[in-house]
């Protein structure tokens, strides 16, 4: 049987990824209202929000 640690450990160091924001498609109704909706997330500091239009955006029902 192992002994458990006893003393604190460094943190774990996790690579940070600042993916850009997609584009909305011009003329798509959809991506539109997205980056709408990311706009307002953002300025009200929802960033839970605005990853989920950024999610949206890149898998969006017609392909762009």
């Amino acid at each position: 049987m192992t002994e458990p640690t006893r003393y604190s450990t460094p943190p774990i160091e996790l690579p940070l990824h600042l993916d850009r924001d997609p584009d909305p498609v011009d003329g798509c109704a959809g991506c539109a209202e997205l980056a709408d909706v990311r706009s307002r997330a953002r300025a009200g500091g929802d960033m839970t929000t605005v990853s989920d239009c950024n999610v949206f955006m890149r898998r969006h029902p017609e392909g762009h």
